[in-house]
C-alpha cells in the first residue's frame, strides 16, 4: 500500500532525473567543476604536507586530508543547488509546471517526486569529487584516512546535502521568481558554511566522535525542512502567487495580535494571553526538561575526557580566601548589576537566533552547554577535594535555577516554533507562522524571562554571597 502511494513520486523524480542529465547546460559545468575542484584540493594537501613534514607537525597535515575530502564533497552541492532552487519556482517562470500541477497526484506526490529529483544531481556530484579527490592521494601516495573516517565523511557530505536541497525546495515552493529564490539561498548557504568551519575545527582538534552528533542534528533538520515543505505546499497557491508584496502593517497587524492575545491591560494580558502561551508549552519544557538531565550526564563524561589537575586544590586555607571574596562581593557585583543582566539577555538572544536558522534544534545549545559546564565544575571540584555539593547549593542554585528555568523556558518557545512550522496541521502560511511564533517568544521573554533574569542578578549579587557564606562555614 505504501509502495503503490510513493510509485508516482518516484516516477515524476525519475523523469526528473532523466530529463536533468540529458541538459548539457547542466551536466557540463556541474561535472567540469566537480572535476577540476578535487584537483585542487589534491595540490594543496600535498603541498600541504610537505610543508608540515619539514616542520615536524605531520599530525596537522594527517588532518588536513579529511577535511579538504568534506569542503571537496560540499563544493560540488553549492553549485547544484541551483537544481533544487528553480525546481518550482523556475518551471513556474518558463510556463511548463501546469502540465505537471493539473495530474491527478497528491500534493505530497508531486513534492516529494521534485524534492528526490533535486537530490539526486548535488550527491551524484559530491560523491564524484570525492571519489577524484582520493583517487589523487593513491596516485600521490598520501594516506588515506581510515575507513571509519571515510565514512563519516560521505555520511556528513549525504546528509548535508539532503538539509541543503530541502530546504532549497521550500524556498523554491514559497518564492515568486528565480532571481528572488537564489537570493533567499543565503539563508541556506551561509549557516552550511559556517557549520563547515565549526566541523573543521573538530577535525584539526581530532575529536571525530562529535561529527556523529552533527550527522545527528543535520537528519533531524533534514526531516523538519521535509515536513515544512510538505506541511505548507499547495499547488493552487503555487499557481496563483505572482508577487509578494511587503505588507508591514499586515505584519505588524500578525505580530501585535499574537503578542496580546486581544488583551486591555498588563493584568489581563498575564492572566489571559501570557497563561495561555505557557499552557502550551508542556511538551517542549518537558523535551527541554530531559535535554537538560542531559546536559549533566554530558559534564559528567567531559570530566572524564578532559581531567582538570587541580586534584589537591582543596587542601589549604582556601576557605578563608573565600570567605574574603564573599565579604566584598556584594560590593563588586552592585556595581556590574547591568552587567550581569546584559550577559544573559544576550545568552537568550543567541538562543533565539541559532533556532531561526535550524527551525528550532540550535536554540536548545545554549541551555544545554550552560548545564554542561555548571556539572563539569561542581564535579571536577568535587573530585579536587571541594565540597562540590555546597558550592552548587551556595554559589549557584540560589540564583542558577531561575537563570536556567529561564533559559529552559526560552529555548521550549523556540522548539514549539520548529514544530509549528513543520505541523501540517497549520493552515496558514509560512511567513504568518513565523510571525506567531516570533510574537510568542517576545511575549514569554518579555513577561516571564526578562523578570526571572532581573531578579536572578538581584539574588546574585545579595543574597548568594550570604548563602555561600553560611554553607562553607563562614
Amino acid at each position: 500500500m505504501i509502495l503503490a502511494e510513493l510509485r508516482p513520486a518516484l516516477q515524476i523524480a525519475a523523469r526528473e532525473v532523466r530529463d536533468q542529465f540529458r541538459d548539457w547546460r547542466i551536466i557540463f559545468p556541474a561535472v567540469a567543476l566537480t572535476v577540476f575542484f578535487p584537483f585542487l584540493m589534491n595540490f594543496t594537501a600535498q603541498q600541504i604536507l610537505g610543508f608540515v613534514e619539514r616542520y615536524g607537525a605531520t599530525i596537522i597535515g594527517e588532518r588536513m586530508v579529511p577535511f579538504l575530502l568534506m569542503i571537496t564533497g560540499f563544493f560540488p552541492i553549492s553549485v547544484s543547488l541551483v537544481i533544487a532552487l528553480e525546481s518550482f519556482v523556475g518551471e513556474k517562470e518558463r510556463g511548463s509546471i501546469e502540465p505537471l500541477l493539473n495530474t491527478p497526484l497528491k500534493d505530497w506526490q508531486l513534492y516529494l517526486g521534485k524534492l528526490l529529483s533535486s537530490v539526486v544531481p548535488p550527491l551524484f556530484t559530491s560523491y564524484l569529487g570525492m571519489g577524484v579527490y582520493l583517487g589523487g592521494l593513491l596516485i600521490g601516495q598520501v594516506r588515506l584516512p581510515t575507513f571509519d573516517l571515510l565514512a563519516l565523511v560521505f555520511l556528513l557530505s549525504t546528509v548535508q546535502a539532503v538539509v541543503m536541497v530541502s530546504g532549497a525546495v521550500v524556498v523554491s515552493t514559497q518564492a515568486t521568481s528565480v532571481r528572488a529564490a537564489n537570493l533567499l539561498a543565503s539563508f541556506i548557504i551561509i549557516p552550511m558554511a559556517l557549520l563547515i568551519q565549526g566541523e573543521a575545527i573538530v577535525m584539526f582538534w581530532g575529536t571525530y566522535s562529535t561529527l556523529w552528533v552533527v550527522v545527528g542534528g543535520l537528519l533531524i533538520l533534514a526531516f523538519l525542512l521535509v515536513r515544512v515543505g510538505l506541511a505548507h505546499f499547495q499547488r493552487e497557491e503555487l499557481l496563483g502567487h505572482e508577487i509578494d508584496v511587503l505588507n508591514l502593517r499586515w505584519g505588524w497587524g500578525v505580530f501585535r495580535r499574537a503578542f496580546t492575545g486581544g488583551a486591555k491591560n498588563l493584568w489581563d494580558w498575564y492572566r489571559n494571553s501570557i497563561r495561555q502561551t505557557l499552557n502550551g508549552l508542556g511538551r517542549p519544557v518537558l523535551m527541554m526538561s530531559l535535554l537538560g538531565i542531559a546536559g549533566i550526564f554530558v559534564g559528567w563524561y567531559l570530566t572524564k575526557v578532559f581531567p582538570l589537575p587541580i586534584q589537591n586544590l582543596g587542601q589549604g586555607d582556601w576557605r578563608d580566601q573565600v570567605q574574603s571574596s564573599l565579604d566584598i562581593w556584594p560590593l563588586f557585583a552592585s556595581q556590574n548589576f547591568v552587567a550581569f543582566l546584559s550577559n544573559n539577555i544576550r545568552f537568550m538572544l543567541l538562543s533565539v537566533i541559532l533556532g531561526m536558522l535550524s527551525l528550532g534544534i540550535l536554540g536548545v545549545l545554549p541551555t544545554i552547554a550552560t548545564i554542561a559546564v555548571t556539572s563539569y565544575l561542581v564535579i571536577t571540584l568535587s573530585v579536587s577535594g571541594l565540597p562540590g555539593f555546597q558550592i552548587l547549593l551556595g554559589f549557584i542554585l540560589p540564583h542558577g535555577w531561575l537563570e536556567i528555568g529561564a533559559g529552559i523556558l526560552a529555548s521550549a518557545v523556540i522548539l514549539q516554533s520548529g514544530a509549528r512550522l513543520a505541523s501540517a496541521s497549520e493552515k496558514k502560511t509560512i511567513g504568518e507562522v513565523f510571525i506567531i511564533s516570533l510574537a510568542d517568544w517576545v511575549k514569554i521573554f518579555v513577561g516571564v524571562v526578562i523578570p526571572a533574569l532581573i531578579l536572578a542578578a538581584a539574588i546574585e549579587i545579595w543574597i548568594t554571597p550570604r548563602i555561600a557564606s553560611l554553607l562553607l562555614g563562614g
